[in-house]
């Protein structure tokens, strides 16, 4: 991994004298939530209606991306013609709202992160790769729903991530530069936008992807939002 000094890590110098957290970004699947295997387990149930076979493996390679984006990548490999592209988005989408809601569960750590930023004198977002009503469906099963100064969903973006579209939109929105962000991530795909955002990054990647050494982009890897600390807080600060 790299630490935060490190001239690979991309900073603005306008703000290199600011070397303040005002703003931290959570992302959502993955981080907050377990929905990574309701999010498979989804995919593989309506992919089947299109005749693609798709295993939990199958799913990791478009782990990350927003589910216009999922659905186009296994169409360019595998054409279908009964369903439309937008059909099989919504029964996925449906599906996987129906699936945290009988099944969500936060992930480790979660509230204890989410505590520890509440008594900082910083701003608390959200932004996600998710469409809005999962977001909304995932955040009103896990209690969250009022904890968040902004909630964003890259559905609005020309580019879900690894564009840094949703980042910068969120950073702006908060009225924060985007350098004085901490962004919390699970996927590659997530961390590679943060940083192309020009933001401070932890990676808290699942188990299988820990020794993954793309992952080293990120400012810091931890194991859990469990580990994210006091000591973790005042090494961005």
């Amino acid at each position: 991994m790299l630490d935060k000094d490190s001239p690979n890590v991309i900073q603005n110098p306008t703000y290199q004298s600011e070397n303040v957290i005002a703003a931290v970004i959570f992302d959502m699947d993955g981080l907050l939530i377990d929905s990574e295997p309701l999010w498979q387990e989804a995919e593989i149930l309506v992919f089947q209606q299109v005749n693609i076979t798709l295993t939990n493996e199958l799913c990791l390679q478009t782990k990350g991306l927003r589910i216009d984006e999922v659905v186009d990548y296994w169409y360019q490999k595998f054409p279908w013609t009964n369903l439309s592209k937008q059909k099989v988005e919504e029964l996925i989408v449906n599906q996987v709202i129906e699936l945290i809601s009988l099944k969500g569960k936060p992930l480790p750590g979660v509230d204890q992160a989410i505590s520890l930023v509440q008594h900082k004198s910083v701003k608390i977002a959200l932004a996600s790769s998710s469409a809005l009503k999962i977001v909304r469906a995932a955040l009103d099963k896990l209690n969250l729903s009022d904890v968040f100064t902004q909630v964003y969903s890259a559905e609005s973006e020309i580019l879900g991530k690894p564009h840094p579209g949703v980042y910068l939109t969120t950073a702006n929105k908060l009225g924060v530069a985007p350098q004085q962000c901490l962004a919390l991530e699970d996927s590659l795909n997530g961390v590679l936008a943060a940083k192309a955002a020009q933001m401070n990054c932890i990676a808290i990647p699942e188990v299988a992807q820990l020794n993954n050494p793309k992952f080293a982009i990120a400012d810091l890897i931890l194991h859990s939002l469990a580990e994210f600390n006091d000591e973790v807080w005042n090494s961005f600060n």
